[in-house]
């Protein structure tokens, strides 16, 4: 039987290729097939979950919104991917089991966001340039895993010194990721995606590097 996985708010499904890629079951629960808030969970036990709620309400770039923040609403999806984990962790086979149903657990958002409000401090931290992608996003993971290796310790080492300066002043543009228009991660929704959405699509090395620390 194939290990479930669980990709909760998945949207492309770039965190969850690499278990995708290695014969996981990997299960997208994002919209518009799925709602994380209505989702009804597998019978079979399920061996992992990446969760990646939207962090349109918790970002502190939200700055120019043309709706008023709402940390209630963008709340209720990240319990409901709480709770979805909290559910399949009950699934305890008896008391004396000194080791939790799911292998592994992590929701990501980003660093500089109001979601540490309510979850407090991050697991782990990291910038997609700390494992070999060339752009600046600082990104918190809460959750029980391993911690995946970090790749490059300078940024130098991936941008170059134009690129640092242009990041410094935020006229950097992003960069091409050619890996999302493989056929494995709906190439057909590229086209439909602005600079901000794909900009939330999870880093190909962070996701290489996850899946390695936690299989």
């Amino acid at each position: 039987m194939k290990k479930i996985i669980l990709d909760l708010c998945g949207g492309t499904g770039a965190w969850s290729k690499p278990y995708r890629d290695n014969g996981y079951d990997v299960q997208n629960i994002t919209i518009p097939e799925y709602d994380v808030r209505t989702y009804r969970l597998p019978r079979e036990p399920v061996y992992g979950i990446l969760a990646a709620p939207p962090c349109t309400m918790f970002s502190d770039a939200r700055t120019n919104a043309k709706t008023p923040r709402d940390l209630r609403g963008g709340m209720e999806i990240v319990q409901a991917c709480l709770n979805i984990i909290y559910q399949l962790q009950y699934r305890t086979k008896s008391d004396q089991q000194k080791y939790p149903p799911l292998k592994f657990w992590a929701l990501e958002n980003p660093w500089y966001g109001r979601l540490k409000w309510f979850l407090g401090n991050p697991k782990f931290t990291f910038n997609p340039w700390e494992f070999g992608d060339a752009y600046k996003k600082k990104t918190a993971l809460w959750g029980y895993f391993n911690e995946p290796i970090k790749t490059h310790k300078e940024i130098s080492q991936v941008l170059t010194d134009e690129q640092i300066k242009k990041h410094k002043t935020n006229s950097q543009q992003l960069p091409k990721f050619d890996y999302i228009r493989s056929k494995d991660i709906h190439p057909e929704q590229f086209g439909k995606l602005d600079r901000q959405a794909r900009r939330s699509i999870t880093p190909q090395g962070f996701a290489l590097a996850f899946y390695k620390a936690n299989q």
